[in-house]
């Protein structure tokens, strides 16, 4: 990766301020990147999931963490694009989404999966943290907790507004679009339960071939 690859913000908020569906695959083989005062990690997007809005809005989908509307938790996930969505889930790890959409309209981009390309070293030792043996390159950042853990990511970053290029060394998150997009392979999204998680929403977009996406999982029901 080049540093301070330069990225036009108007061109990168239009792309973001379109539905989740569009701006998904548009993202693989893009360069996504945290800087904090640890170091800075930055992927290549390999997987990620599109997410819409409540019931009755123009895009429901009854996968979505603002499917029963908007609450404190969901909050960033109503806009405006160009920031984070952060939240911890099943009471182990955090995941991080790229917010889309119009600022009050419902959307966003779950980043499950990516190769690591700088900041190997602190991804290494960020997701041993905790482990006995050593993590494989290709499974740094596989699967959104581990991606998580690896660029550093927790529920302080929530709402976190998201630079258009890498062209500061302030700590921070950072997007860079593919110059085209990536062939592309599509299916359900992982682990969605209830009728959003159907080949009627194809909204799991990865990179065919790519060691570092995570396999498909459909929902497992919890027992109570």
């Amino acid at each position: 990766m080049s540093p301070g690859v330069p990225v036009d913000e108007a061109e990168l908020l239009a792309l973001l301020s379109r539905p989740a569906p569009e701006v998904a695959p548009r993202l693989l083989g893009g360069l996504f990147g945290h800087r904090s005062e640890e170091g800075g990690v930055v992927l290549r997007i390999t997987e990620v999931e599109a997410y819409g809005g409540p019931a009755g809005s123009d895009l429901p989908d009854p996968g979505a963490h603002t499917w029963g509307g908007r609450t404190a938790r969901n909050a960033s996930m109503f806009g405006p694009p160009g920031h984070v969505y952060v939240y911890f889930t099943y009471g182990m790890h955090h995941a991080v989404n790229v917010v889309c959409r119009p600022e009050g309209t419902a959307g966003g981009c779950l980043v499950r999966a990516g190769e690591v390309v700088e900041g190997v070293e602190l991804a290494r030792a960020r997701r041993a943290r905790g482990r006995t043996g050593p993590v494989p390159d290709a499974a740094l950042a596989r699967g959104p907790g581990n991606l998580a853990k690896a660029l550093g990511i927790d529920l302080r970053h929530d709402g976190a507004v998201l630079a258009a290029g890498d062209s500061s060394p302030a700590p921070g998150f950072f997007l860079v679009p593919a110059p085209e997009p990536a062939p592309a392979a599509s299916g359900p999204r992982t682990g969605v339960s209830g009728p959003g998680g159907t080949a009627e929403f194809p909204w799991r977009w990865w990179i065919a071939g790519d060691s570092s996406v995570s396999p498909y999982r459909p929902a497992v029901r919890r027992r109570r």
